[in-house]
């Protein structure tokens, strides 16, 4: 039987509709097969009155950037690598303005349906009835728009909405990364219908979005931060501390971590799961030690927020075929009586931050 939640502005019917107040896009996203990260919204009927937005989102090492269309359809992504950003975050803020003006100046030449022509030079107003979602990693006050601290980029307090917002003359949200991410897999993919569920990107770094009662918890920005919980070994972390689960399993970390043991360079973590596949000695015990770190940090997490799914993102999560099953089994022998979730791959790809920065700046701004 079918049955209303209220998101905030959304209404969500069991996963398939949408329908905002005052006026109505209706949104099928299915359920069962994977839906093409392309198409991840579509929707059923014309949606002119449903603003474009740009959506942005920053990484360790790239920005991703792509227009979340009146219709829901999430286009194509354009990538640039991330600056090195310093305290104050300029250099990445230089970039976001780069790279909105870019799809801005598209849309103008597309001529879409309520987007006036951008034209002008830097620092004038991007085109009218354009909205943008950046979401970043680290420390997020979304309230405030502010960057509290992102240790892979270096920035401190850093006021993305309000810098962001002054430059582009639009309205601007700023979310966390994970989060957003978070919400896109909730709504969308593989955390759909799910009160209680865990978004785990496995990627340059380790963060949870923990979504609670059918909400994403953010912590007043702290929530989440698996990444930094000590699991027991003894090396040392970005952060200044040591025995951090993101110095053993994150993606970077095992690419780093086999390329010591082989005394060989590697391209990523999907070379080292590859040469897993192979039987390689190092490349086995280098990912091992990594899945028994995970289960060891997610076993602590399942007996605080009892999460029925845990979606498993980022590099790591491309290789599910080596990650789901061996996880699952490490995760079981570490629990007792609590829930064993059920260990999945998260749906949207490395799209997910990106559509989930749309759907944040779709919701009501401070």
């Amino acid at each position: 039987m079918a049955r209303w939640i209220r998101w905030r502005s959304w209404w969500w019917l069991s996963g398939w509709r949408w329908r905002w107040p005052r006026r109505v896009v209706w949104i099928r996203t299915g359920r069962g097969t994977s839906p093409a990260p392309s198409s991840c919204l579509a929707a059923e009927v014309p949606a002119a009155s449903v603003r474009p937005v740009i959506a942005v989102d920053v990484g360790g090492t790239s920005i991703k950037a792509g227009v979340l269309g009146p219709d829901g359809r999430l286009g194509p992504v354009h990538r640039t690598s991330t600056p090195p950003a310093g305290p104050d975050g300029l250099a990445v803020v230089d970039a976001v303005e780069a790279i909105v003006r870019r799809l801005a100046d598209e849309l103008s030449d597309g001529s879409p349906s309520g987007v006036a022509p951008a034209g002008g030079p830097a620092g004038a107003p991007v085109a009218a009835g354009v909205v943008v979602g950046v979401v970043v990693p680290g420390i997020v006050d979304e309230a405030a728009g502010v960057a509290v601290h992102a240790e892979n980029l270096g920035w401190r307090d850093v006021p993305l909405r309000s810098l962001l917002s002054e430059r582009l003359g639009c309205p601007v949200a700023v979310g966390h990364d994970v989060r957003a991410g978070g919400m896109a897999e909730h709504r969308l993919g593989a955390c759909r219908g799910e009160r209680n569920a865990v978004f785990l990107p496995v990627g340059t770094g380790i963060a949870a979005a923990l979504i609670l009662d059918g909400r994403v918890f953010a912590g007043d920005g702290y929530a989440g931060e698996l990444g930094h919980v000590d699991v027991g070994h003894d090396l040392p972390c970005a952060c200044g501390g040591r025995g951090c689960l993101e110095a053993i399993a994150s993606a970077s970390a095992v690419t780093r971590r086999y390329a010591l043991a082989a005394g060989a360079p590697v391209a990523g973590s999907r070379e080292v799961a590859e040469l897993v596949r192979r039987g390689d000695p190092a490349a086995v015990a280098v990912w091992d030690e990594a899945l028994d770190a995970l289960a060891y940090g997610l076993s602590m997490l399942v007996g605080v927020v009892a999460p029925a799914v845990v979606a498993i993102g980022g590099g790591l999560g491309e290789s599910p075929d080596l990650v789901l099953r061996p996880l699952t089994d490490r995760l079981a022998e570490r629990l007792t009586f609590q829930r064993l979730p059920r260990v999945v791959a998260a749906e949207l790809g490395d799209r997910a931050g990106c559509v989930g920065a749309g759907l944040l700046a779709r919701e009501p701004m401070p």
